[in-house]
């Protein structure tokens, strides 16, 4: 092979039937609610402000299941709520991953995780990273999953690049 000069290469690559991508390699979920939830409470332990926890724990759970629902369809993506998150010390973050579990599980069609019904991961009225003059807005859109568990957040809340 060493041999080959990068034109005979080139003509032996194409000459290679080309074989469908693989369904089955590379759908894994690497990043689970579980462990960002235990990123959550770290950043909390160390200070960190709610509306931080909520970009970082609870945007980027729906960052990885967006990826794996791309990748391999919401069969898989339901994986990244398959363990319990770990309680973060804060009811508001708690309440927050049953919601999007819930939110995410109805408008993809598969069954909710049964952690995500608990009465207990409910919060007082909450507005995540919503601005005060939003408000109003949040209290109009936010989705069933996230207003029955006292979550207020906006149309653009969940929306992501």
């Amino acid at each position: 092979m060493f041999g080959r000069s990068v034109a005979a290469l080139l003509d032996a690559a194409r000459a290679t039937p080309e074989r469908p991508p693989s369904t089955a390699v590379g759908i894994g979920v690497r990043h689970t609610a579980a462990q960002n939830a235990n990123a959550c409470r770290a950043l909390l332990t160390e200070g960190e402000s709610l509306d931080r926890c909520w970009r970082f724990g609870i945007l980027q759970t729906l960052d990885d299941y967006t990826s794996v629902l791309r990748r391999g369809g919401p069969g898989p993506a339901a994986g990244v709520f398959t363990n319990e998150p770990p309680r973060t010390g804060s009811t508001q973050l708690d309440a927050a991953f049953a919601a999007l579990a819930d939110h995410l599980a109805a408008r993809d069609g598969w069954p909710a995780p049964a952690w995500a019904s608990n009465p207990s991961r409910r919060t007082e009225a909450w507005y995540p990273a919503v601005p005060v003059i939003f408000r109003g807005d949040a209290e109009r859109e936010s989705p069933e999953a996230f207003r029955r568990r006292g979550i207020f957040i906006t149309a653009r809340s969940l929306a992501r690049a």
